[in-house]
Order: C-alpha cells, then sequence, then structure tokens
C-alpha cells in the first residue's frame, strides 16, 4: 500500500519542484553558469588581484614622493648654549636609478602571474562549463529514464490487472497472477530511484549554475531530450589542438618563467642600490653662534647601499628557486602527459558509446522480436507467461541501456571539447553515421517499452 501512496505522491512533488525551477538548454545553462557559478565569481576577484599587482610592481620604475618630520625636545643635566628644541621637515622626491634588475624582475613576475591568473581563470571556465553540460546530460538521462520506467510500469499493471481478470474466470491459476504482482513490484523500485536521480541531478545542475536558492534548496530544469551527436573527431588533430591551447600548460610554463624571474630577484640582492632624490627641507638649527633657529632650503642628493654579505641568505634563497623551477619543469610535463590522457580517455569513452550504442540498438529489435515470438509461443501454447515478462523485462533494460550509451557519447564529447579548450559546437568534426540510419525508427521511439504485452494470448 505505501508504495503504491510513493508511486501516487511522488510525480506531484517532482511536478511542483521542476515548476518551480527556472529551464535552461545546454548552451543557456553554460551562459549563466559563467555569470553564477561561485568558483568562476572567485577566479574573477583573484585575476583582478593579480592586476593590482602589476599596478603596484609597476611604481617602482615611477619617482615616489616622500615626507618626513622630527619635533624633540632635550632635558639636559648641564649647563648648555645649545637650543634644547630640535625639528626637521622635508618633502623629497625620490626616483630609483639602480636596482639590479630587481624592479623589471618583479613587474615581469607581475604581469607573468596575472597571465596565469587569466589562464586559471579560464580553464575553470573550461571545466565548470564541461561540469554543467556533464549535468545537463544527467537530467536528461534520468528524465528519459523515467518516461521508460514509467511506461514499463503501466504495461506491468495492465498485464497484472489481465491475469487478475483470467482468473476470476479460471482460465488462468494463481501463479499467473504472482508472477505478474513480483514483475510489477520489481518495476516499481527502478521508477522511484529514476525519480529521485532526476531530482538530484537537477538539484547538482542548479548548484553548477549558481541559482539564487534565497535559504532553500533550487534546482534547475534542463529543456529539450537527450540525443544522439554523431560525431568523430580524429585523435592526431586534437592532441595537438590540446597541446596548444590548453591553458593548463601554458599556466605550467609561465610557472617556470615566473621562476627564472625570481632567481633575477633574489640575486640582485646581491648588488647595490642607488637612487636619487630632490626636495626642500625645514630644519632647526641647535647652536646659536652659526645662526638663526629656523632655517630651509632645498635639497639634492644620492642615496645608495650595498649589502656586502648577508650569511649567505641570498644563496639559499637562489637554491629554493633552481628547485623551484627545476620542479615547475616537472609540472610542466605532468600537465601534457594529464592533458594527453584527457583527450586519449574522452576517445576510448566515444568508441565504447558508439559500440554500445550499435549494439543495443540491434538488441532493441531483437528484444522486441522475442517480445513478439513469446507472444504468439503463448498464444500457441508452446510458451509460458514468465516468458512474456522475462522478455518484457529484457526490452526495458535494453532500451535504457541504449540511452545510457548515448549519455555516455554525449559526455565524451564534452570531455574532449574541454580537453582541447574549444566548445564542442566549434570542433568541427565531421559526421560519421547518421542520427537516424535508413530503415531504422527514431532514437527516443525505438527506447520507448512495448505499450502493451498483450496479443496472442
Amino acid at each position: 500500500m505505501w508504495r503504491f501512496a510513493g508511486l501516487v505522491i511522488l510525480p506531484f512533488v517532482c511536478a511542483t519542484l521542476r515548476a518551480a525551477a527556472p529551464s535552461y538548454t545546454v548552451e543557456e545553462a553554460v551562459a549563466a553558469a559563467k555569470k553564477g557559478n561561485a568558483e568562476i565569481l572567485m577566479a574573477a576577484k583573484q585575476l583582478e588581484a593579480a592586476k593590482g599587482g602589476v599596478v603596484e610592481a609597476r611604481a617602482g620604475f615611477l619617482p615616489g614622493v616622500i615626507s618626513t618630520g622630527l619635533l624633540q625636545k632635550r632635558e639636559r643635566v648641564e649647563a648648555s648654549r645649545l637650543r634644547s628644541d630640535d625639528y626637521d621637515a622635508s618633502l623629497r622626491v625620490v626616483q630609483n636609478l639602480y636596482t639590479g634588475g630587481a624592479i623589471t624582475s618583479q613587474l615581469s613576475i607581475a604581469r607573468l602571474n596575472e597571465e596565469k591568473r587569466a589562464l586559471e581563470y579560464q580553464a575553470l571556465v573550461n571545466r565548470v562549463s564541461m561540469d554543467v553540460r556533464l549535468a545537463f546530460y544527467d537530467v536528461l538521462l534520468n528524465r528519459a529514464k523515467i518516461r521508460v520506467r514509467e511506461q514499463s510500469v503501466r504495461v506491468f499493471e495492465e498485464e497484472l490487472k489481465t491475469q487478475r481478470e483470467r482468473f476470476e474466470t479460471g482460465t488462468v491459476g494463481s501463479l499467473n497472477v504472482s508472477r505478474a504482482e513480483v514483475a510489477l513490484a520489481n518495476e516499481q523500485p527502478e521508477l522511484i530511484d529514476a525519480q529521485t536521480s532526476l531530482q538530484n541531478s537537477e538539484l547538482r545542475l542548479g548548484q553548477l549554475i549558481g541559482v539564487d536558492s534565497s535559504g532553500k534548496p533550487m534546482s534547475a530544469e534542463a529543456a529539450g531530450e537527450l540525443q544522439y551527436a554523431p560525431k568523430h573527431p580524429e585523435l592526431n588533430e586534437c592532441l595537438a589542438y590540446a597541446d596548444v591551447t590548453r591553458p593548463e600548460i601554458r599556466a605550467r610554463q609561465i610557472d617556470v618563467e615566473i621562476e627564472n624571474q625570481q632567481l633575477i630577484l633574489d640575486r640582485s640582492a646581491t648588488r647595490p642600490r642607488v637612487e636619487a632624490y630632490a626636495g626642500y627641507e625645514a630644519y632647526s638649527e641647535r647652536d646659536p653662534a652659526v645662526g638663526p633657529e629656523f632655517n630651509h632650503g632645498f635639497i639634492v642628493g644620492l642615496n645608495a647601499t650595498w649589502h656586502i654579505f648577508d650569511g649567505f641568505a641570498t644563496r639559499g634563497r637562489l637554491q629554493a628557486t633552481r628547485a623551484r623551477r627545476d620542479a615547475a619543469l616537472h609540472a610542466l610535463e605532468a600537465a601534457k602527459l594529464s592533458v594527453s590522457s584527457d583527450v586519449r580517455s574522452a576517445f576510448l569513452d566515444i568508441q565504447q558509446a558508439d559500440r554500445v550504442l550499435q549494439s543495443e540498438t540491434r538488441n532493441v529489435q531483437n528484444a522486441d522480436e522475442a517480445l513478439e515470438i513469446a507472444k504468439g509461443n503463448l498464444g500457441a501454447g508452446l510458451g509460458t507467461q514468465l516468458d512474456i515478462l522475462q522478455a518484457a523485462a529484457d526490452v526495458t533494460r535494453t532500451r535504457t541501456t541504449r540511452f545510457g550509451a548515448i549519455y555516455l557519447h554525449n559526455v565524451a564529447l564534452a570531455r574532449l571539447a574541454r580537453a582541447c579548450a574549444r566548445e564542442p559546437n566549434s570542433l568541427g568534426f565531421a559526421p560519421k553515421i547518421s542520427q537516424n540510419p535508413p530503415g531504422t525508427k527514431p532514437v527516443l521511439e525505438v527506447a520507448a517499452p512495448p505499450a502493451t504485452l498483450g496479443g496472442g494470448r
């Protein structure tokens, strides 16, 4: 009783949630995620901070204006002719003349960090876009499974009703009724599971898009149907393109360049620093014999420092920087291998999906034929009701598997697009097979379960 009540209530709950959730196409969902995804928004702020670092580093080439002041009063133990008040105030313009390459390397590092943040931002956008597409296809897959399971439940309900009527007329035994009840009971949990999976996938899609929940969980509904995208790219072309365009590889290259600039910055500590200054100063003259207390005038000069020995601190920094540069080189090679693995893995998934899809397309037709044969055998007295129920279950299972193959193919294409750092629609893959080969039914029609188990009984 509770199982039947759940089946009645759950569709209304799902319908209510979907009515409140916004609906997106796959491209609309990706565009919305680029604007509202929390990770993307945080990455955008990090990129903005990196731009501020460039402004800060560039300041080393510009003159600085420094104001200083001093005011003190001395208390004497013995009498003195010197004035007790002492003050000094100055305004200076200071310009770096030579820093041993420190400012140049600091600016280069800041610009490289800005470029790296931009690449990391793009890599994150690519990854989130892929996640959105995967979540979108997951919603479509679960929705398609629900339709298959709902129709299958209705078929088994009709079978149970038919067997009960025949049992009442005495044409079949109670075993037929029990088998129909078991078949229906086995199918109902699959429907409930598909309905729950749909809600979870819509919640996941809403989370990736960044739907405003206003304190409550909010999901997003995917518009459209699960469709097969007959695209078959070339492996070598994608590998070459990914090696050039993937932002992760360029980011690792920038890590190496940053460490090379850091070596210059560390080495600058062993060189002198020279700066020029000019300004105006007002100061007190403490000795009355020299002149009046208040004096003022222009000042100009040079200031130079040279840290001759720092206890091998610079040597240690150089050693650490060289080690980080070597690690960055290893990370670059690892990134290239990872990108190549991403591309090859996506290709393997595409090949697997195609093989499963071709197999299940034939299998669905075979399952339909097997069901018709089972019906004919039962009508001729050569088969049993169990043959009918098993054949109907096989039809549902093969069609669900076919949907899974379509889903896997689309997911693999989305992963491949991310691996190549391109949009799926701009990959330019040439179709290898048509979506609906001649003499076959449309995908959704082939994936539908039989309308009834009756006929010839």
